[in-house]
């Protein structure tokens, strides 16, 4: 391909203007067949990027150029051969006059500075192409071009050339040496092979010539800038200090990009030492900065011996200069006070980050080297390190203080691994460490007086909360070594605070959240404490479970954390006024319900906060509706430590809050529907539900008073029936969105507050109190009610199914004739995608109802399997139906299985499904054979597993005289199930090694030793003489099988089983 250069430019300029046209298009297309086709149009491309222009310039505009040098990347890129000698001399030439007119003599792209960067990069790609085989002159050759001949004016390096040097020792040591870049890559062999020997031969050939360049540059630039900055020299150019800083800046960075992978000898020497101290304290923060990463990658080269590395740490020795500049940038941000400069911020970050890498490697060093003295010493060097590391984690901005974390955690983790390998006391400096160090944790955890977590930006919080999230791992780490020291420290900073509120001293709003957020996370850190009650108090012996309600605990004194929480409640502060220590203060209180249990009379004032405006009434209600879930929390934790009395004074307390609330959200698309997205959306009904379980719960303390239980119960539900009523008679169509929507509400308003009570019992006791079985049955009769208004609408079919689950868990039995009109409503409209969760209740009931629920599952199997079975013969279109078709397989199963556990069998056999059950059996051992679904495959197999453990019975009459056996059914197992199963084992597709497949094996494991255990010496006889032999299995080997088949416990006959389908696939 042998483009028009003019035609190429056209393109460029077609396709840079964004305004879309055919031509546009076709420009794109034309432009990527150019850079496809880089092995014929890269010298079309050079003479595009190089031609010079009329005026001294170059002749072709910027953004054709930068296409230009694309495709000559293209060319190069991925290239591991060396170039023909024509091409390599063409493009050598080209590229070396471009930088002598445009570096050396020009003004290096000033007009457009991304070329240059561009450029570089190019020129890179052509370096690892050809420096060792035919340009291994390469650096001597731009060396020649960086000084420039007497000729010019110049009389020191072309800082053109200098940068353009810098930026290609940048880009190649990123090219051989990075290995994040190389990461980023894809991996190939042939690239490899040739960096590695490009990093090689950089070392041996030019290593020590391009060190002495970088440095000989940076240190005439440091001159230069001195100069310049002292009015030594007359300045030119206004710009010149400028450009002496950026040659110094580039220099440095170079510096930095080589440490790693050169010789420490070269780089590391009694000038080059003083040279990067000189400019660690620079005017210029750019300098600073680069500094900073130069002697970071210094510190961290790897070097073999412990020797030469304590060597150079100390040859270094950054813990001094570090310890100076941390105090002197830290006097000097006190000097700005509230003014904010972030450059200087990020100084000092770079600093935080150098010694958190001085930290390491002296922790590595310590901990890996076997020669004592140079622990000794690295250990002394570590120590000297440990003050600074405490003052730049105490910084305020967070940034900062976290760039010494992971220093901290290796000094945390040697202390942890000598504190288990020592049972001595702790060395005191360690302990003075640890002193110091919880001390600024605590200050750490502090938000900024200036601060409002109810009102600040999400991404400040959420970062704020990580920080503390890593302060609190630092404090475990420290609880470890020492506990009683932080135990201690937690404990002294939280009474002291509360203690100095109750007393009438002024405290600021974060100390105050900071005493409340230290009882609420002391649980967690003491992780050595005992649980529950025990927890709070200090007990004599450990109290029976059995004794635990009548023992009177408020005799025991108070553990540290008993205490602060004792103080928390008593000192007042959940009037603090401040939202957020507020909301802590709910928190904690809701998160040691068993503290209440030993201090009763603290419940009453945590309640009193909990129901004024300070948390249920609180105006602001994304608080509001937190304190909804806590309430209900602290209440559900300590209910039966609430009296009667109280409980009626909360209900009526929260009267106000049971009104439901809807909201309405907006919609992000015409296609969505507005109902389930209203219920999908959070909001506050999401929280007050909550509400309405608690409620429930309090209306149950009143046990021991049925009729004024009832009263409460009607009490309360009564305005909720009314305005479900009034739902029903406004919703007239699907527009009607709110009163549906309330009517939704009010349904799951009613279960939760059934949730509220206590599960009906199974069996019943002596003695149990029925729950207010009349009043929740006018509940469930209204809900029918209403569904039967509004059983088109999903979301009133899905609620119900949600309320008639709690109220039946909490009226058991009592409410079953409501279940055959419940159903025949819930089927009256019916999505297809509602099966899965129509079948989950089902479920639900026969395991909360067993024989109570026979008659309604009676009339229900046989539709509702042809049903399934027509849905599942259906074709799978797309991913969805997938999904919705497994999911529908895995439900119907687990149902079926449940029905047969329960013990309710007989409906597949009674007289109005009897006639089914083949098809039924025939569908299961269908979905037994099919290994593509391993998980269906097993719970298939379990299901016909319990039908032969109760319909291959032989047929007798028990002691209620009705039949354990199905006539015929030992045929259908040895004629259909048996031979099916054996299909399955030494099916291809049964791969064993496979985890599922394997649980699919020990469900066939123990299907098999049901039928031995069913049909006894029958069953014997049958594997041994009749069924294995047809199979060809010799007769040895079929009377082993049907042997242990018959005598060998399920876990042994697992283990044999397995062991011989993997023999017979070795042998096979």
């Amino acid at each position: 391909m042998d483009p028009d250069l003019n035609q190429l430019v056209q393109a460029i300029q077609i396709a840079s203007d964004p305004t879309p046209s055919t031509l546009h298009s076709q420009a794109l297309e034309y432009l990527q067949t150019i850079q496809q086709n880089s092995a014929s149009t890269w010298r079309v491309a050079l003479t595009l990027f190089v031609e010079p222009g009329p005026d001294g310039g170059r002749k072709y505009p910027p953004a054709a150029r930068f296409f230009a040098l694309r495709v000559i990347e293209e060319f190069l890129d991925n290239r591991f051969e060396p170039l023909d000698e024509e091409s390599f001399q063409l493009l050598r030439q080209s590229l070396v006059s471009y930088i002598q007119s445009e570096y050396l003599y020009g003004s290096a792209e000033a007009g457009a500075a991304y070329l240059r960067n561009k450029f570089s990069h190019t020129l890179t790609l052509f370096f690892l192409v050809t420096y060792l085989d035919q340009w291994p002159t390469f650096f001597g050759d731009i060396f020649a071009l960086i000084r420039p001949p007497q000729s010019t004016s110049q009389t020191t390096f072309n800082p053109h050339v200098s940068l353009l040097f810098f930026h290609l020792v940048h880009e190649i040591s990123g090219e051989v040496a990075d290995q994040l870049i190389k990461s980023a890559r894809t991996y190939t062999a042939a690239r490899q092979a040739r960096d590695t020997r490009v990093r090689d031969a950089v070392r041996d050939r030019d290593a020590a010539a391009i060190n002495e360049a970088v440095l000989t540059i940076v240190a005439d630039g440091v001159e230069r800038m001195s100069r310049l900055r002292k009015g030594d020299v007359a300045s030119t150019n206004e710009k010149e200090l400028d450009m002496a800083v950026e040659v110094v800046d580039w220099g440095t960075r170079t510096f930095a990009s080589y440490v790693g992978w050169i010789d420490i000898n070269l780089t590391v020497t009694p000038t080059t030492v003083p040279l990067l101290f000189n400019l660690l304290s620079d005017q210029s923060l750019t300098i600073r900065l680069a500094t900073c990463g130069a002697l970071t990658r210094i510190v961290s080269k790897g070097l073999k011996e412990p020797s030469d590395k304590l060597q150079l740490i100390k040859v270094l020795s950054l813990g001094q200069v570090l310890d100076t500049l941390e105090t002197k940038t830290r006097a000097e941000h006190a000097s700005r006070g509230s003014d904010v400069d972030e450059g200087e911020e990020s100084y000092r970050e770079a600093l935080g980050k150098l010694l958190n890498v001085l930290g390491l490697e002296l922790s590595k060093l310590v901990e890996e080297c076997p020669i004592e003295d140079i622990c000794n010493e690295g250990t002394q060097l570590l120590n000297q390190s440990l003050p600074v590391m405490l003052r730049f984690m105490a910084d305020e901005y967070d940034d900062t203080c976290s760039t010494i974390f992971p220093f901290l955690q290796a000094v945390l983790g040697s202390y942890k691994k000598a504190r288990k390998s020592s049972s001595e006391p702790l060395d005191e400096s360690r302990r003075s460490f640890l002193i110091s160090l919880l001390t600024v944790i605590l200050q750490k955890l502090k938000w900024d007086e200036e601060a409002d977590p109810e009102d600040m930006d999400d991404d400040d919080k959420v970062a704020f909360e990580d920080l503390r999230k890593d302060l609190r791992t630092f404090m475990d780490a420290t609880f470890v070594i020492d506990q009683g020291l932080v135990s201690d420290a937690l404990s002294t900073l939280a009474l002291n605070t509360m203690n100095a509120y109750q007393r009438g001293v002024s405290v600021k709003w974060n100390d105050a959240e900071l005493a409340v957020y230290i009882v609420y996370i002391y649980g967690e850190i003491n992780k050595t404490g005992s649980k529950g009650r025990t927890a709070f108090c200090h007990t004599p012996v450990s109290v029976a479970k059995e004794k635990r309600k009548e023992t009177d605990y408020s005799e025991y004194p108070l553990t540290k954390h008993g205490e602060m929480l004792y103080v928390l409640v008593q000192s007042g502060f959940s009037a603090y006024p401040n939202k957020t220590v507020a909301m802590q203060f709910f928190e904690t209180t809701a998160r040691y319900g068993d503290f209440f249990k030993v201090r009763k009379e603290c419940i009453v004032p945590t309640l009193q906060a909990m129901m004024d405006a300070r948390g249920l009434h609180n105006p602001e209600s994304s608080l509001r509706s937190r304190v909804f879930y806590l309430f209900h929390r602290f209440i559900k934790e300590d209910r039966n430590e609430i009296p009667v009395d109280l409980a009626g004074s909360l209900i009526e307390g929260m009267r106000d809050l049971l009104v439901v609330q809807v909201e309405v959200p907006e919609l992000d698309s015409p296609d969505q529907d507005l109902l389930t997205e209203a219920v999908k959306t959070p909001g506050i009904f999401d929280a007050q539900l909550y509400l309405f379980e608690t409620v429930g719960t309090l209306i149950s303390l009143f046990y021991k008073s049925p009729e004024q239980r009832g009263a409460l119960l009607l009490s309360v539900v009564k305005p909720l029936l009314d305005d479900l009523s009034q739902d029903i008679q406004t919703v007239k169509s699907p527009e009607d969105v709110i009163p549906i929507l309330k009517a939704h509400h009010v349904i799951m308003a009613l279960g939760n507050i059934a949730k509220g009570f206590p599960e009906f019992p199974s069996p019943v006791p002596d003695g149990y109190i029925l729950p207010p079985v009349d009043v929740f049955s006018q509940v469930a009769q209204a809900i029918i009610v209403s569904l039967e208004a509004m059983n088109s609408f999903r979301v009133i079919r899905d609620a119900t199914r949600n309320a008639f689950t709690r109220i039946l868990a909490t009226t058991g039995p009592t409410v079953t004739h409501l279940i055959p009109p419940l159903m025949a409503n819930l089927l009256a409209h019916f999505e297809p995608t509602e099966l899965i969760d129509f079948m989950n209740f089902i479920g639900q009931l026969v395991h909360r109802l067993q024989e109570e629920l026979y008659d309604v599952l009676d009339q229900l199997i046989g539709p509702l399997s042809a049903h399934i079975n027509n849905l599942l013969s259906q074709p799978v279109t797309g991913t969805d139906d997938q999904v919705t078709h497994v999911d529908t397989k895995k439900a119907y199963l687990t149902l079926l299985n449940t029905i047969m556990s329960s013990k309710l069998h007989g409906i597949f056999t009674s007289e109005r499904n009897g006639s089914q059950l083949e098809g039924l059996l025939g569908s299961m051992q269908r979905l037994a054979e099919d290994t593509s679904d391993p998980s269906s495959q097993k719970t298939a197999v379990q299901f016909l597993s319990r039908c032969v453990s109760i319909w291959a019975q032989p047929t007798m009459s028990n002691g209620d005289g009705q039949s354990q056996g199905l006539p015929g059914f030992e045929r259908f197992v040895y004629e259909r199930l048996v031979p099916s199963t054996f299909s399955v084992l030494s099916s291809p597709q049964f791969n064993i090694k496979d985890g599922q497949m394997l649980v699919v094996l020990n469900e066939i494991c123990n299907f098999l030793q049901n039928i031995s255990k069913a049909r006894g010496e029958e069953a014997f006889n049958f594997f041994a003489s009749a069924f294995l032999p047809a199979q060809n299995w010799p007769p040895d080997a079929a009377l082993e099988f049907a042997t242990k088949l018959r005598d060998l416990d399920s876990k042994a006959f697992k283990k044999y089983l397995a062991d011989f389908v993997r023999a017979s696939r070795s042998g096979s």
